[in-house]
């Protein structure tokens, strides 16, 4: 059995370098017909972005800001070429950010990381993220499919159904989020349901500690971690080696320091920034709002591309909840429905090996409903369950946090 994907995976360090900077400038060429990308990079010489060096004086687009760019000129804020027809799919994600699918087979670059995973064609993958909307299902759904396995396209919640077709079907493969997979593997137990088929798994899209990774091994399930964005797709993956995580070929990637674009020193902690070189729909130093760090040396699976630690926070006050985005502009929303609140924080927490978040607000009066008004408007515009805290003013401390992200990170 092949243990690697394609040759590309372990070519020479240098040359891999080589054949992406090959690329870039014709990349530039294409985001330049985009009138967003045309004023941001005004004055560039495509021909003479050759390295990194050169790359990094290009200026930073920030995933913060497309809600607000794409708004002004919708769908995609000038930053695409192709009319939004020349594309597979069309999704939108919280916040909301608008993205196209390429027509091209794995589009999104997650087959890599699934067959990395283990997943090898005849395999059965029981497929629980949301083909709603957002991309999720479908960077999955095709990245198996491009490797031969069926996929049963369950999306989330409905843990009866998921039963009733895990005993049918008997799927070897799970995708999804790590929440879920306990969901599922803890409401089998509770109904006797044989769901012992699964073997292997691929998550994404939450917290993955040790302790659940354990539980999930424990279980006789060998999972690994996709790092994915909806808009990008799978950046890294996590290989047998279990040391860090892989970075995705056709991908440009720095770390730079948080709030600019410089590069930061191999191992220092900084943001994720994304040169994706795809002509179609080119991505040009987009920031991503995630926190890593680099790690020395190559791979002991044998991969030779560039390793880093994985997902270690945001860079910005948005927070993955459950898989989902959650933005401060979507708390300021939610105190604009409701003339009672003065502030808000919303605090992300782990419960249970669970995600949880609790809305915290002061208030100028309560009157009788207000909790329940406030937790059915939490949930209308974040699509998440969440508790509602009622505090007194000034009760919240002055330092401008309007989401705090206290989940442990490791």
């Amino acid at each position: 059995m092949n243990t690697h994907h394609d040759g590309l995976e372990t070519r020479p360090p240098e040359a891999r370098e080589a054949d992406l900077f090959a690329r870039l400038p014709a990349v530039l060429a294409a985001a330049l017909k985009a009138p967003a990308y045309a004023e941001r990079l005004a004055g560039i010489d495509p021909a003479a972005i050759t390295d990194r060096k050169a790359l990094a004086g290009l200026p930073i687009l920030r995933k913060a800001e497309l809600p607000a760019l794409q708004k002004a000129s919708l769908p995609f804020g000038g930053f695409v070429t192709e009319k939004p027809g020349s594309f597979g799919r069309l999704f939108t994600s919280p916040g909301p950010i608008f993205e196209p699918e390429g027509t091209a087979t794995d589009s999104w670059g997650a087959a890599r990381g699934l067959y990395a995973a283990g997943f090898r064609p005849g395999d059965i993958v029981l497929n629980t993220l949301s083909y709603h909307l957002t991309p999720g299902g479908f960077i999955m759904d095709s990245a198996a499919r491009a490797l031969g396995c069926a996929v049963i396209p369950a999306g989330p919640g409905n843990t009866e159904q998921q039963m009733e077709v895990i005993s049918a079907y008997r799927p070897s493969a799970y995708a999804g989020t790590p929440d879920f997979l306990k969901i599922l593997i803890e409401a089998a137990d509770a109904r006797g349901v044989d769901i012992s088929s699964i073997r292997r798994a691929v998550v994404s899209g939450a917290a993955f500690p040790p302790s659940l990774q354990a539980w999930v091994k424990e279980r006789g399930i060998d999972a690994y971690q996709l790092y994915a964005t909806a808009d990008v797709g799978v950046i890294a993956y996590e290989t047998s080696a279990r040391e860090g995580m892989v970075l995705n070929e056709n991908l440009i990637v720095e770390i730079v320091r948080p709030g600019t674009g410089d590069p930061v020193p191999e191992g220092e902690v900084g943001e994720v920034v994304i040169t994706n070189l795809d002509p179609h729909h080119p991505q040009i130093r987009l920031a991503v709002g995630d926190l890593t760090a680099i790690l020395p040396g190559v791979s002991a699976c044998g991969r030779s591309n560039t390793r880093i630690k994985g997902w270690m926070g945001r860079a910005d006050q948005t927070a993955k909840i459950k898989g989902m985005f959650v933005r401060p502009e979507q708390v300021a929303e939610i105190a604009k429905r409701h003339a009672e609140i003065a502030k808000l924080r919303l605090v992300v927490g782990r419960a249970n090996e669970t995600d949880t978040m609790t809305l915290k607000a002061e208030i100028y009066a309560e009157p009788a409903g207000l909790i329940d008004a406030v937790s059915s408007t939490l949930q209308q515009v974040t699509k998440l369950k969440g508790a509602v805290e009622i505090l007194p003013l000034g009760a919240l401390p002055n330092d401008g946090k309007v989401i705090a992200d206290e989940r442990p990170v490791g």
